[in-house]
């Protein structure tokens, strides 16, 4: 490797907060070269390698760092491609901080490389991989074309396989196209991710869905095997008085009528509520999204309330930041119990305060209601980022698959299901998550149906 600079991590430079407020176009702007190159040198090349360890789809970090430092970009991003089939949608909303980076050498006394800024860098800069033949190997069939469906298709057609994506709506992608806004993920970006995928024999079926145009017993008798990367995109909600009310939104419907259907653009034909006083409830990235394309949409005011203290909010800092800096305002320790209305309409949220009390299993404090802590706060939106559970019209149709009590897939670390030739990852089997666990287990289900298939032949 070249001179190593082990000195403070290069900033990413993004757009100011007054001019993208009122645009959805891509906040952070990338490294460029140099600074690419100055960044990757701070990598000190550990020979236990425990950045790579820390990536679920098990990129090979160092190796493709010391490329990077060398200014061979083209050959840094084929190491890449080796594991990830989706390097520039990773590098963007991967929480390297808890992963790869926070295993970083340099992260324990310093600040960790940027290995998530150069994976971005260097997708965005090489130039995609060259078609190659459909496989021979067999067919295996994938329902649902989000990060996890994508992966497992990436992954198999690099083993020989043919990979037929089924998707339910009208473009690939799942929740990179409906849920990550543009001023994050641009759609361009992940158009691009997808056609490398086309290019290299992946099939995609669009506005197929599974469970009703065709069951997964009919996709057996035609494929090898079948992935069900379905995802979570059934919303939940509080159960509290007024929810029913006009103007209260899942986050889910709010961000896709938002990003999937442009419903920002001036001459778009998909209606969205441009409130006023907006008020978002959850703590996660999601709650991060929704805020932010209020904020675009031109609502005055946008809060978020979370139940936990700030340290213990589940969003990247990195958002949380953008978010603040774009006037976002956030009141923790709160908790919504009820939603006014007049005339059916939103007017308000009524919330209690919170205190933390003793730890629970998992070591965090558990938040409390404080007696006689009852206040009002005026809003004419309510989007509720609470989290997702899976659509359950695939599992209504599958006799024979098991799920748990809130509809996620029962399977093993590999992806196996109850059913045999039927394997499963991503958000169906987790429930809400990121998008690079669920390309993790694309590619580890992926793995799994091909030492699999392999016996039997």
């Amino acid at each position: 490797m070249s001179e190593r600079n082990t000195g403070g991590r290069n900033p990413m430079p993004v757009r100011d907060p007054i001019s993208r407020r009122s645009d959805f176009e891509e906040v952070a702007l990338g490294y460029d070269e140099e600074t690419a190159i100055a960044e990757a040198k701070r990598c000190l090349g550990c020979k236990n390698r425990p950045c790579a360890k820390g990536c679920p789809v098990g990129v090979p970090i160092p190796e493709f760092l010391a490329l990077v430092a060398e200014g061979k970009f083209g050959e840094a991003y084929e190491k890449i491609v080796s594991a990830s089939s989706l390097p520039a949608v990773s590098g963007r909303v991967c929480p390297q901080e808890t992963q790869c980076e926070g295993k970083c050498t340099l992260g324990i006394r310093g600040e960790a490389v940027a290995i998530g800024r150069l994976e971005r860098f260097v997708a965005d800069r090489a130039a995609r991989p060259k078609p190659k033949p459909v496989g021979k190997k067999g067919r295996v069939a994938i329902v649902g074309s989000g990060p996890a469906g994508l992966a497992c298709a990436g992954e198999l057609t690099a083993r020989g396989y043919e990979a037929v994506i089924f998707e339910a709506l009208h473009v690939a992608g799942g929740v990179l196209v409906y849920g990550i806004p543009n001023f994050r993920l641009p759609k361009e970006v992940v158009r691009r991710e997808i056609d490398a995928l086309t290019s290299r024999g992946v099939k995609i079926v669009t506005n197929a869905v599974v469970g009703q145009s065709m069951t997964v017993g009919e996709l057996l008798d035609k494929f090898d095997a079948v992935f069900l990367g379905t995802g979570a995109g059934l919303p939940r909600f509080m159960g509290i008085e007024g929810e029913n009310a006009s103007g209260v939104f899942s986050a889910n419907e709010y961000l896709t009528r938002t990003n999937l259907m442009r419903a920002y653009e001036k001459d778009s034909e998909t209606p969205v509520y441009r409130a006023e006083k907006v008020i978002v409830v959850g703590g996660g990235n999601v709650a991060m999204d929704a805020a932010r394309c209020a904020v675009r949409l031109g609502a005055a005011s946008v809060t978020v309330l979370y139940r936990r203290s700030e340290e213990e909010l589940p969003a990247r800092k990195e958002e949380v930041e953008h978010a603040k800096e774009e006037g976002v305002r956030f009141r923790f320790l709160t908790l919504p119990v009820r939603i006014l209305e007049e005339e059916g309409k939103v007017t308000g949220i009524r919330c209690v305060g919170m205190t933390l009390g003793e730890e629970d299993e998992s070591g965090r404090r558990r938040p409390v209601v404080k007696e006689g802590s009852e206040f009002t706060l005026p809003a004419d939106a309510v989007i509720m980022a609470l989290g997702t559970s899976p659509n359950p019209l695939v599992e209504r149709t599958t006799e024979g698959l098991e799920v748990k009590p809130r509809g996620e897939i029962v399977a093993d670390e590999w992806g196996r299901t109850s059913l045999p030739r039927v394997y499963a990852g991503g958000d169906a089997v987790t429930g809400s998550a990121t998008v690079i666990l669920a390309m993790g287990a694309g590619k580890r289900a992926a793995i799994a149906i091909d030492e699999d298939l392999s016996k039997e032949s």
